[in-house]
């Protein structure tokens, strides 16, 4: 996993910085949270949640609103990911050698261990998975890809497989058409670009959301 958190570190060494969303409203939701949830520092006001045209349920409601939480806290870094891959692509380019390259990536590496790595720890493993597949809608390529294209092949496939050990498969596409998690997070994302709650950047392959729904009204009436 190291390698992994490294990369990340990277790309977002920037969070503190350009991660900005609006302040948190703290209104209760109707009932109880427990130390367990981790929505309850970030609770908004919802009095109907509508998903395919029907009211959810009261754990529906809440489950939802816990991946909305995981959505507001990983979207910042997969924006920041679209925009310091960018900025490493440039820097590797303007290197001439495998040496310089090499050399550059071990000072990076070496800075980044020390200042970024324990921050990126404190994810949580659902928040990991959530970061993966967002990373992915924000760059057009998997969290595996992008480790891969940095490091060598034989690293990245065990950078793979410890990230599996923790239900975290970093070659996990984000597929809004085809997974109902990944339409809701398109549905939480829609909703907080249009209310200011989160900075919109455009995906690296554009979503019809209007056609996206109408998809899976589609699915849910057969």
């Amino acid at each position: 996993m190291k390698i992994v958190t490294l990369f990340f570190s990277f790309l977002f060494t920037t969070i503190g910085v350009n991660a900005q969303v609006t302040p948190k409203d703290t209104t209760k939701m109707g009932y109880v949270l427990t130390e367990n949830d981790s929505i309850r520092h970030d609770t908004i006001q919802l009095p109907e949640l509508v998903v395919f045209k029907e009211k959810l349920d009261p754990e529906a409601k809440k489950q939802f609103l816990i991946l909305q939480n995981r959505v507001y806290k990983t979207y910042p870094y997969a924006k920041l990911a679209s925009e310091r891959l960018t900025v490493l692509n440039k820097g590797m380019a303007s290197l001439s050698t495998n040496r310089e390259k090499k050399k550059y990536f071990k000072i990076v590496e070496d800075y980044l261990s020390n200042e970024f790595e324990s921050k990126l720890k404190k994810l949580s493993r659902k928040q990991g998975q959530i970061l993966v597949k967002l990373i992915h809608r924000q760059t057009g390529t998997t969290t595996y890809d992008l480790v891969k294209n940095l490091k060598s092949g034989w690293k990245a496939f065990w950078s793979n497989t410890a990230a599996s050990m923790f239900d975290i498969n970093l070659k996990t596409k984000y597929a809004p058409y085809d997974v109902n998690e990944d339409y809701l997070i398109e549905t939480i994302l829609v909703r907080a670009f249009e209310s200011g709650r989160l900075q919109n950047q455009k995906p690296a392959a554009p979503v019809n959301y209007d056609g996206l729904t109408d998809s899976w009204l589609s699915k849910a009436q057969k």
